[in-house]
């Protein structure tokens, strides 16, 4: 056997003996053998005195990590909570009472403008239009009649003003009799007479042909109504009538609604409302994963009185129609660029009164700076409120409180 593991065993066990069970006789031995101390070098007792209390002085100030920021444009944007909602929706109604005679067209199903939608049977109204028409030919045919008697009249007119003058010269002149004046004059009144219920007749022929034209225009009216269209193109939200019922004024044909383009609907808070502008380009995420990308459109000037804000409308293109009414989406709006500074959300604090902040040092002196987030990203949170250049704390700042004197160092910003 090599004695040189026996000799190692025998030698640990010895160290071990006196690190744990005679430890005292092991620090005597070293120190007996330990080296001489230096000489001392007189130095000058204020310098230290100085350099100890300085030395003490930095140990009472807490220690804290500062970043040197500075501010930068930024875009920013407004982000909302909103859902879609269709260009257009139309409850298409009946106008008149009558059964449907068509047959219906299913819900889902694309319709152009102007298509028929329902018919309803027309009944007595062609024969009422037909009546109609028959008492506007009549009375434009007693129309030329009257005109014609006021020609009459008026011709009677002239010969009874020539045989009144001529009576009543003759008269003046003792060649004549009063009586024949008195009978010539008494004719003229007659045809003037004649003339006012000649042009009586004629304003009654005139009246009774606008009143049938109305007539007709009503029949016709009427029977325009039995038909009901499509206003604009799009899909049906419900089934037309179904053939065979009931239509009275008013009762539903069927629901259209127009989804290209779209709109995206938002309420935006009192406080960012005179961030946005109409013309704002904006993109929404809609709740199915899907982007769309669209333009301010429409903002509201009177807010809601029970949540005092304003609504706001986002065009977008659907020209597939992919996009649903009623789908929720994530709405941000682009707003001009305002200075910020790019800092670690844990940077953020808050102070005594709950306001949310950082504490900054300027001359050592730590000083707390109300802050508003702009956005998050996942490179830290853009805030806006703070000096273009500001040491921000970003280590320690829970353990300072504003006024304190503190050491700063500064961190390495990795690239």
């Amino acid at each position: 056997m090599k004695p040189f593991p026996l000799i190692i065993a025998a030698l640990v066990c010895v160290a071990l003996y006196f690190v744990i069970l005679d430890r005292e006789s092991l620090v005597d031995f070293a120190a007996r053998y330990a080296p001489e101390p230096t000489m001392n070098v007189p130095v000058d007792e204020t310098s230290l005195a100085e350099v100890a209390a300085a030395e003490a002085a930095d140990d009472d100030r807490v220690h804290v990590t500062v970043r040197r920021s500075a501010a930068q444009v930024t875009e920013n944007a407004v982000l909302l909570r909103g859902r879609t909602e269709a260009i257009r929706q139309v409850d298409v109604a009946a106008e008149t009472s009558g059964r449907v005679i068509s047959e219906p067209i299913r819900a889902g199903a694309f319709v152009e403008e102007g298509q028929l939608l329902c018919e309803i049977d027309p009944g007595t109204r062609l024969t009422s239009l037909e009546e109609a028409q028959a008492a506007l030919e009549t009375a434009q045919a007693r129309l030329p009649e009257a005109e014609a008697q006021l020609a009459g009249a008026r011709a009677q007119l002239a010969a009874a003003e020539i045989d009144a003058n001529a009576a009543t010269r003759l008269s003046e002149r003792g060649f004549g009799s009063e009586t024949a004046a008195a009978s010539a004059e008494a004719g003229r009144e007659s045809a003037l007479a004649a003339i006012a219920a000649a042009e009586a007749g004629v304003a009654q022929a005139r009246s009774t042909i606008r009143s049938a034209e109305a007539a007709v225009a009503s029949a016709e009216e009427e029977i325009a109504n039995l038909t009901i269209s499509a206003p604009f193109p799009g899909f049906l939200e419900s089934d037309t009538a179904e053939l065979g019922s009931l239509m009275q004024p008013g009762s539903l044909c069927a629901t259209v609604i127009q989804l290209d383009p779209m709109k995206l609907v938002g309420f935006v808070p009192e406080a960012e409302v005179d961030r946005i502008a109409l013309g704002a380009m904006a993109g929404a995420r809609l709740a199915s994963g899907r982007e769309v990308v669209g333009e301010v459109t429409f903002l509201s000037r009177s807010a809601d009185e029970q949540t005092r804000t304003f609504r706001v409308e986002i065009t977008v293109a659907n020209p597939d129609t992919t996009i649903r009414d009623g789908q929720t989406a994530d709405i941000l709006i682009q707003t001009a660029g305002t200075p910020a500074h790019l800092l670690p959300a844990s940077a953020m604090t808050l102070n005594d009164g709950g306001q949310l902040g950082v504490r900054i040092v300027e001359d050592g002196i730590v000083r707390f700076v109300p802050v508003r987030m702009i956005r998050d990203t996942a490179n830290g949170v853009w805030l806006e409120g703070l000096p273009e250049v500001a040491d921000v704390i970003t280590v320690g700042q829970e353990f300072v409180t504003e006024g304190v004197e503190v050491r700063t160092s500064y961190e390495e910003l990795t690239q």
